[in-house]
Formats: C-alpha cells, structure tokens, sequence
C-alpha cells in the first residue's frame, strides 16, 4: 500500500484544522451549514450504520469516500478535515484509511468513534480457512452452527490473535455478526452525542440487528450443501465471512487490495484452484482485477463478482449493504455448488 502518496502530512493537516477551527470561532459549534447536527463517517460501511441508526432524526450524516472512489485510495481535502473538526460526530474503521486514522487523530471532533473498538479485529492473510475439513465432507453436520457462535462471536481458539490489535482485518461489516456487534457499539455512542434521540437510535438499532440476524441465516442456509469450500478473490477481504461460514478464502493479493501478488501466489492459486476444484476467480468493483483476470485466463476458469461493499456505485449489483450482500450469497453459492 502507498501509503505516503495517501497520507497527508502533519503539517498540512494542522494547517487544514487549524484553518477549520477559525471559521469555527464565529459559528455555533458543532453542525452543518444547514444548522443540523452533523455526523461525518469515514466511508459507506460506516456511513450506512450511522444513517440506519440515526433514520428520521434531524441529524445530517455526510461520508468523506464519495461512490466509485476505493476507499484504500482516499486522499483527504483540507476542507474533509475541516469537516472532521466540525462534526459532533466522526465515525471510522481504524486500520483502513491511513489518511483519515491520521487526520481524525488531530481533529477536534466531540466524539471520534474507531468501529474497530466496537467488536473484536483478528488477523486474516490471503489464505483464510473456516475450519478443518475431514474428507471435504459439506452436508449438514458439517455446517451446523453451534448455539453459542453467533452469540459469542464465532472465535476459534487458536486460529487468530483478537483483541483489535495493530494489523488485524478490518473488514468486519462482511460478517453480518459482527457488523451487528459494531451497530450495537455505534448506537450508544450516537446516544451519547444525541441523548434526546435515544429511544429512536436504540428503536432503529434494534430493527437492524433484526435485519442482519435474517442475513446471517440466509446465508448459513444457503450455503449449507456445497460441493467445495474454497473460493478465490481479488484480494482477502471475505477473512471474516470465510470464518463465519466455514469457507476457504484464497486472496490472489493480500488484505490490501493494491499488495500486488507474486508469480509464485498466482501459481499457487492455479494449484489451489485444480485441488479444489475451484470454478470461479471473482472480481470487485472498485478494486484492479489484473491478478484475477490473469488466474483465470491460465485456468480457464468463470469469473464473477464478489463485492467487499467498500462503496456503492452503478457497477454495484444492488443500491445498499443488504441488497449486494444478498447478490454475493448468490454468486457465492453459484460458484460453490450450493443447492
């Protein structure tokens, strides 16, 4: 990851906010130019909780990764910093966005809200493996959640490191549990900002858990009876749906989706593929499918897309969260011969 091209340097950024914080001496604190109270997210995962939990209150929610721009890629104004000063509230993933980690940090935000903080991070690579398989057997037993998982978080003792240490995956709104973790956290901490909202946050908090929890079985369910576990993607984002679901992810690059793969990666994949027999190489909609494109014209394999809902734009196959998750459930049971 290019990080310095991304990062703007400390001095710019005390520049931007201190820019920021002058025009502020003359306005009345925290809200937008249309006097509402404002909540800046970080980009659309987030943007997308803060707007379910907040609904018709008279908050505004704005989002510094516009549609179509990879999120990894942001590079922040001074006038996105300014807003990150102004807001009552700034939520973000720590981890994701060097530049906004960078510039929250500086920001003179009333409440900065890192959703990483709000569930437990763990350390996926570009091979991700639900769990040990005896003799690849995918009927029922196989695939049964256990009482206690969805409840618990679906540890595994001794697979990953947790605790949201420094270098764990970030993508933790493509597990619906765990997205549901952070929407919990989210709301009590919109609650403290707005305390005259409260019944409406935790009333709307509620009826998207409910929502969530219905995705999370859609997909147990219809990922249940598969012939292969495995599946290969442009870059390792689907760690955490992998664990969930008891999948095999194969990253052809790494949890950053510009990490380059290596000749020896992509052979390995094209092995990977035949062992397995792996039918689909997916592409994203954001992200460069170079190393996809490659594995799959050497293994004449389908492509298809799976979409690690970083932002959603006309290439989307859906217009929010739940409606292009329910289009990667598709795709993936597609692609591992779910029936």
């Amino acid at each position: 990851m290019n990080v310095r091209r991304r990062l703007l340097t400390g001095t710019a950024i005390a520049g931007a906010t201190a820019l920021s914080l002058g025009t502020l001496s003359a306005c009345s604190g925290a809200s937008d130019k249309d006097g509402k109270p404002q909540v800046v997210a970080s980009f659309y995962p987030m943007e997308f909780l803060a707007k379910q939990i907040i609904g018709d209150a008279d908050v505004r929610v704005d989002t510094l990764t516009k549609p179509g721009v990879e999120p990894h890629d942001l590079e922040l104004k001074p006038r996105q910093v300014g807003d990150l000063s102004k807001a009552d509230v700034v939520v973000y993933l720590k981890g994701l966005q060097p530049a906004v980690d960078e510039a929250v940090g500086q920001s003179e935000a009333k409440h900065k809200v890192d959703a990483a903080t709000l569930t437990s991070l763990e350390k996926h690579g570009a091979s991700e493996h639900g769990h040990d398989h005896e003799g690849h057997d995918h009927g029922d037993e196989g695939h049964d959640h256990a009482e206690g998982e969805h409840e618990g978080g679906h540890e595994h003792e001794g697979d990953h490191d947790h605790g949201g240490e420094a270098g764990g995956d970030p993508h933790v709104w493509l597990d619906p549990t765990k997205y549901a973790e952070v929407a919990k956290g989210l709301n009590k901490k919109l609650a403290e900002a707005y305390p005259d909202h409260r019944a409406d946050f935790q009333k709307n908090t509620d009826a998207l858990v409910t929502k969530l929890t219905a995705l999370d079985k859609e997909f147990t369910a219809g990922l249940k009876n598969r012939t292969t576990d495995t599946f290969i993607t442009t870059h390792a984002a689907f760690g955490y749906l992998a664990e969930r679901y008891g999948l095999d992810q194969e990253g052809i690059s790494g949890v950053s989706p510009e990490a380059e793969a290596s000749p020896a990666r992509i052979k390995e994949i094209q092995e990977i593929a035949k062992k397995e027999k792996v039918s689909t190489v997916f592409f994203e909609t954001l992200a460069s499918n170079k190393g996809a494109k490659t594995v799959a014209e050497d293994t004449g394999l389908k492509t298809g897309v799976l979409d690690p809902i970083e932002g959603i734009n006309d290439k989307s196959k859906g217009d929010d969260y739940f409606e292009v998750m329910r289009a990667n459930l598709a795709a993936l049971k597609q692609a591992l011969g779910a029936r």
